[in-house]
């Protein structure tokens, strides 16, 4: 009597998801909110009506993206959305671009601080490489 060993991969899972609004975080720290209209076995994704949503503190901003195609080795994390608990979340949405801007001077200030910290613990006599130059 000889089992053979049974397979089973995420993309097979997503079959309950169709046509339901997701939301997607990919690899490189983005979030795209979109219908699943359809996916592969490699769980490639396609989004319709989608969007790119940017939180920044208490706020967000979306930028209209229509039919998205995500290539599934860039999918970190998926699920639905619960449209009642996103309605009762205090966000407050601003444009896209003031969000960007927003986001950029968040990314600044803890660069700052980042690199006062690097400053600190070398001082301290610890190596921090990958710091610039480590100070």
């Amino acid at each position: 009597m000889s089992f053979a060993p049974k397979f089973f991969t995420t993309a097979e899972s997503l079959v309950d998801s169709l046509d339901k609004r997701l939301l997607v975080l990919l690899r490189d720290g983005r979030k795209i909110i979109g219908v699943l209209r359809s996916y592969d076995q490699f769980a490639n994704l396609v989004l319709q009506d989608s969007l790119e949503r940017v939180y920044v503190g208490d706020a967000y901003g979306d930028l209209e993206r229509g039919v998205f195609i995500i290539r599934g080795e860039n999918v970190v994390l998926l699920g639905e959305i619960d449209e009642e608990a996103e309605d009762a979340l205090p966000l407050r949405q601003l444009p896209f671009q003031d969000i960007l801007e927003m986001q950029r001077e968040e990314s600044e200030k803890k660069a700052r601080r980042d690199k006062l910290r690097f400053q600190l613990l070398h001082k301290q006599g610890f190596s921090v490489d990958f710091a610039d130059n480590d100070f």
